[in-house]
């Protein structure tokens, strides 16, 4: 049971550092672009991962369209059918724990949504998004 406990403790500290780090390394970049810049937004997150886009393959979609609203749950590619382990590192522990698998996933789903690539400020903001919404 000690075991667990310290094993848990690891796993949330790891988290927390990888995804501080890349949150800084974003905010310093945007900080260098707007010196005014003050932080990450969840409202304006919410609207980058729920706005409907023409995406890279014509049809109309948003990060909810393979994600679902409750990022808890098991979402789905619907443009490969494979199941997608929730998004929220509230329910799923390996989320937010690599930065170079971020930063790939991101990548991705900003192009697969918005047909290029997410900015530092968007990539902030949904993360503080995701990371934050209940």
């Amino acid at each position: 049971m000690k075991t667990i406990f310290y094993l848990l403790i690891v796993v949330n500290l790891s988290f927390g550092s990888v995804l501080d780090d890349y949150l800084s390394k974003l905010h310093k970049e945007v900080q260098s672009q707007n010196p005014t810049f003050e932080g990450f937004d969840f409202k304006r997150g919410e609207k980058i991962f729920t706005s409907v886009h023409k995406g890279k393959k014509g049809e109309m979609v948003s990060c909810v369209t393979c994600h679902n609203n409750d990022l808890k749950q098991n979402g789905k590619n619907t443009f490969t059918g494979k199941i997608i382990e929730p998004l929220s590192p509230k329910a799923n522990q390996s989320r937010f724990t690599d930065i170079a698998k971020i930063e790939k996933w991101l990548k991705r789903n900003f192009n697969d949504v918005y047909v290029r690539e997410g900015t530092a400020l968007e990539k902030g903001d949904v993360i503080t998004y995701i990371i934050g919404k209940e």
